[in-house]
């Protein structure tokens, strides 16, 4: 079996989960649909072959029987036996949306036996900046020693932005000067701080992390119920990456759908830009292979990569691994193996997860 790089994952929960908690971290809901279930789905039926035997229950077992099997294991042992079986080199962890304790990128390493590293959110950092209390006119040159401190420590590979969820990707392809990101950051600290959402701080944090030379993974397409989806086409991004090329920094288009193709036409024309699917390969189950043919119509097989986006249940990374095999061959998961060392040179051997 070939070993995947999952380039783009999150920790798992610490605690076993009931029903209702485990189907809450299945969907991208935030509350369930009266009279319906995630077993009943696409997802659904790829759980039922894929998972239940790993926890010792035939495919034809109830959602209650694998429940109660979950229990009895216990969570650490549920999350080795699948992260074990998903098949991994390396893990690139987003450390930056907990809303409750999650596994540490070491932690989810040592439970799959493979290196893991750090992804940094941008966001994450410039909101603890604020809540520390500093200036709006200090902001900038703090938020660029915080990400130049981040790049350095070892196991951070990669920064990763969430414009897309707090101002959509019509990011603007100009740098913001100082007097623009002191008036800007002046506006959201007077306000309280708290979720960063202006365009002008976005396009500044994306900048900044370029200034790095690390990768920078954006997320694009499907996510929570809080995202406008219209405004998460990566193709809203094309007046930034024009900017962004001539820095020769790798960006990751993250997920992607609905928008494969368009990411697969960027990955194309823009040498600095590469893609993947994402949770996108789970949540459609056996549609898999029909998502994955879009967006390899025009994205170059040498600008692929793999990731699961896999998080809280390690239900999810192995799901994303095990149809991504299927779906993908064995030549197309070795070359998203060989394309996340290329992107991602620090990524390699047994890292700093092990």
């Amino acid at each position: 079996m070939e070993l995947l790089v999952d380039h783009h994952c999150h920790g798992v929960v610490r605690r076993d989960l009931d029903r209702a908690g485990f189907e809450a971290r299945l969907t991208e809901a935030d509350r369930p649909a009266p009279g319906t279930t995630l077993f009943d789905s696409s997802l659904g039926d790829a759980l039922r072959r894929l998972c239940f035997p790993l926890l010792d229950l035939a495919p034809t077992a109830t959602p209650e029987a694998y429940l109660e099997r979950r229990v009895e294991l216990g969570h650490a042992a549920v999350g080795r036996r699948l992260l074990h079986a998903a098949g991994l080199a390396a893990m690139l962890v987003d450390t930056g949306y907990t809303p409750e304790p999650l596994t540490s990128p070491a932690e989810l390493g040592e439970a799959a036996g493979a290196a893991a590293y750090e992804v940094v959110r941008l966001e994450a950092v410039a909101e603890e900046l604020a809540t520390a209390g500093g200036s709006a006119a200090s902001f900038a040159a703090a938020l660029r020693a915080a990400l130049a401190e981040a790049a350095g420590r070892p196991g951070t590979t990669a920064f990763k932005s969430v414009a897309a969820y707090r101002v959509g990707l019509g990011l603007g392809p100009e740098r913001p000067s100082d007097a623009e990101v002191v008036a800007a950051a002046g506006r959201w600290l007077a306000a309280g701080g708290g979720r960063l959402a202006d365009e002008t701080l976005h396009r500044f944090l994306a900048f900044a992390a370029l200034d790095t030379g690390l990768p920078l993974q954006f997320h694009t397409g499907l996510g929570d119920r809080d995202v406008d989806l219209r405004t998460c086409d990566p193709l809203l991004l094309a007046p930034w990456l024009r900017a962004a090329e001539a820095t020769g920094v790798p960006v990751l288009l993250l997920h992607c759908y609905p928008f494969q193709r368009h990411a697969g036409y960027l990955a194309q024309v823009f040498p600095t830009v590469h893609m993947d699917l994402g949770l996108a390969t789970h949540n459609v189950g056996a549609r898999a292979a029909a998502v994955l043919a879009e967006a390899l119509e025009l994205c170059p097989y040498g600008k692929f990569l793999y990731s699961s986006d896999g998080f809280a249940l390690p239900e999810l990374h192995l799901l994303g691994a095990a149809l991504f095999r299927e779906v993908a061959g064995a030549d197309l998961a070795r070359r998203t193996t060989e394309n996340a060392h290329r992107v991602y040179p620090a990524v390699g051997g047994r890292g700093p997860g092990r």
